[in-house]
C-alpha cells in the first residue's frame, strides 16, 4: 500500500516557531513530527510514501532524504504555489492511482491504527473513509456530520458550539479509493473539505467517517503544540522516544552531562549532546533538545526548548517555548507562556515578558520594553 504525506504547510499558527522552520519539522519530543508519522507508517507495513513539499522544502529533504534511514521509500513535488490538500495529492496521481491508498498530515501527533481504518475502509466498500476524533469544543475545528451508518451526510466549519450537528472533527486522514482522482482536476488549488466531498456528495457518491478512538493531536497551535509534547512525555500517545529512561520519567540521551546536583523533576527529556551544569534545575515536563547547554543555577519549568540553545548561569524559563540557537544570558528570565524564535539573544538580566512573542534572530537587552504578543 502506498501513502502521501502532507508536508507543504506554512504553520502559521505556530509563528514565530515556524519562521524559519517547516511546520512538518517542528520537533515533538526532539524528533520531527513527521518522522513519528513516517514511523507509524511503516509500522503499519506502508512503506511507499509521497510528500509534497512548500514552505521550507529543503529542511524536509534534508533529514528524510529518500526515506531508506527509515524503512521506507520516500518521494516528493515541490509545489511553487499551494495547490490545497486535494491539489497535493493530485500532484501523484501516477504514483497513486493504481490501489487504495492513505493521505496523512505531516503535521499532526498521532498512533492511530491504521490497519484498523483500512480494515473499516474495505468493510464500507466507498470511494473514502477519513478519521474523526470526538472534540469537547467543535467550533475549533472542521466537524463532520453522518448517518446511523457512518456515511457522510454534511461538514460544518468552525461552527458555534450551539450551532453544531457534531462534534466529529476531521483529523485530515483518509483512505481513498483512485476513483477519487476523478474530483481532483489537474492544475488547480483542490481542498478536500471544500471542494471534493461537496462534490462527492453531490454526485452520491458514498463515503465514511471511521472514530479514532487512540491519540490524535493536529498541533495546530502553540498552546496545542506544547500539549503534545507534554503528552508524549506523560506516554499518552504511543511513540518513540529517544534516550533511556535512568529513572521513572526521566530520559537521558546519549552524551548528555548532567551534574550530580542538578535537580531533575519527572517528567524531562534531555536530548543527546547536553549539558546541565550544578543547581540547574528541570522542573517537569520539560524537553530539551539535543545540545543544549543549561547554566550553573539556571531554572527550566514546564518547557521546551529546541536544539542547540544556552541558558546563562541564573537564567529562568518558566512555561515557555525556545527556537533553535537560542542564548539566554545570565539570570534573564523568560515567561510564563513566552516563546522566543531561532537564533534571538535575550542579554543578561533581560526579561521576556508573559505571553510574548519574540521573532526569530531577536535582540532582547536588559531594561527594554518585551515583544508584545
Amino acid at each position: 500500500m502506498k501513502a502521501m504525506i502532507m508536508a507543504a504547510g506554512l504553520g502559521t499558527r505556530l509563528m514565530p516557531l515556524t519562521e524559519l522552520t517547516s511546520k512538518p519539522t517542528v520537533p515533538v519530543a526532539n524528533r520531527p513530527v513527521m518522522e513519528h508519522i513516517v514511523a507509524l507508517l511503516a509500522r503499519h507495513g506502508v512503506r511507499d510514501l509521497a510528500a509534497n513539499l512548500h514552505y521550507h522544502p529543503d529542511e524536509i529533504r534534508r533529514h528524510f532524504g529518500d526515506g531508506e534511514a527509515f524503512g521506507v521509500r520516500l518521494r516528493y513535488v515541490f509545489e511553487l504555489e499551494l495547490s490545497g490538500t486535494a491539489g497535493g495529492v493530485g500532484q501523484f496521481r501516477e504514483l497513486l492511482g493504481d490501489d487504495t491508498f492513505l493521505v496523512m498530515s505531516g503535521d499532526s501527533l498521532t498512533d492511530i491504527d491504521l490497519t484498523a481504518l483500512l480494515a473499516a475502509h474495505r468493510e464500507h466498500g466507498g470511494m473514502c473513509t477519513m478519521a474523526v476524533k470526538s472534540v469537547d469544543d467543535p467550533s475549533l475545528y472542521g466537524v463532520v456530520v453522518h448517518d446511523d451508518r457512518d456515511r457522510v451526510t454534511g461538514f460544518q466549519e468552525k461552527p458555534r458550539r450551539e450551532a453544531a450537528r457534531s462534534n466529529l472533527c476531521n483529523c485530515g486522514i483518509y483512505v481513498l479509493e483512485p476513483r477519487v482522482f476523478d474530483y481532483i482536476p489537474a492544475g488547480s488549488f483542490v481542498d478536500f473539505a471544500k471542494d471534493v466531498f461537496p462534490a462527492m456528495m453531490a454526485d452520491d457518491v458514498p463515503f465514511h467517517v471511521w472514530r479514532v478512538g487512540s491519540y490524535w493531536n493536529d498541533i495546530g497551535s502553540l498552546d496545542v503544540y506544547r500539549w503534545g509534547n507534554f503528552d508524549a512525555l506523560n506516554g499518552a500517545v504511543a511513540i518513540d522516544l529517544p534516550g533511556r529512561e535512568v529513572r521513572p520519567g526521566i530520559r537521558i540521551a546519549e552524551g548528555a552531562w548532567i551534574a550530580e546536583d542538578a535537580v531533575l523533576d519527572p517528567p524531562v527529556l534531555v536530548g543527546s549532546g547536553c549539558r546541565v551544569e550544578p543547581g540547574a534545575r528541570l522542573v517537569g515536563p520539560v524537553v530539551l533538545g539535543d545540545e543544549c547547554r543549561v547554566g550553573a543555577g539556571a531554572s527550566i519549568d514546564r518547557s521546551i526548548v529546541w536544539a542547540g540553545t544556552s541558558l546563562g548561569a541564573a537564567a529562568a524559563v518558566r512555561g515557555s517555548i525556545l527556537g533553535r540557537r537560542v542564548l539566554v544570558g545570565e539570570r534573564a528570565q523568560i515567561g510564563p507562556d513566552g516563546v522566543v524564535g531561532d537564533g534571538s539573544q535575550v542579554a543578561a538580566g533581560a526579561v521576556v515578558d508573559p505571553g510574548a512573542r519574540v521573532p526569530a534572530g531577536s535582540d532582547v537587552q536588559a531594561g527594554s520594553p518585551g515583544p508584545a504578543v
